[in-house]
């Protein structure tokens, strides 16, 4: 199963979760990734672009994730974490026309469903991102 799958399943819009808090648990239950209650707090203040409608909060939970797989221990140990972040950015801008909350909100966001447009879109890419990434690295 793929983190789009879980979205598209309803994951997002019957846990209460916000947009970050979604990508984070989601990701941790699709890949296996361990990560704590604790852990998965971290993410409750990134919801709504931190909220203040900065960074969307997809991007900031997806950048926690890649994180989380691909640094060793710390980001100096792992500068490609850097290259990694630019292609999300470059992707996420490409895809939504931008990262930031208050114009993916303008955009996309209905009464209805929230920010699921935005938080499938983000889960996509995140697979995306993370399936390219490992095989990657099994080449090498």
């Amino acid at each position: 199963m793929k983190l789009k799958d879980l979205i598209e399943q309803g994951f997002y819009n019957n846990n209460g979760l916000n947009c970050a808090e979604s990508i984070l648990y989601g990701a941790n239950q699709v890949y296996k990734l361990g990560l704590s209650p604790d852990c998965l707090r971290l993410s409750a203040g990134f919801g709504g672009g931190m909220g203040i409608e900065n960074v969307c909060g997809v991007v900031t939970a997806s950048i926690m994730v890649l994180s989380h797989l691909f640094v060793k221990e710390h980001a100096h140990q792992s500068p490609e974490i850097k290259e990694i972040n630019k292609e999300l950015f470059e992707i996420y801008s490409k895809e939504l026309g931008d990262f930031n909350c208050k114009q993916l909100k303008d955009k996309y966001r209905t009464e209805e469903k929230k920010c699921f447009d935005v938080v499938l879109k983000g889960a996509e890419i995140l697979d995306y991102m993370i399936s390219k990434e490992t095989r990657k690295r099994e080449r090498q």
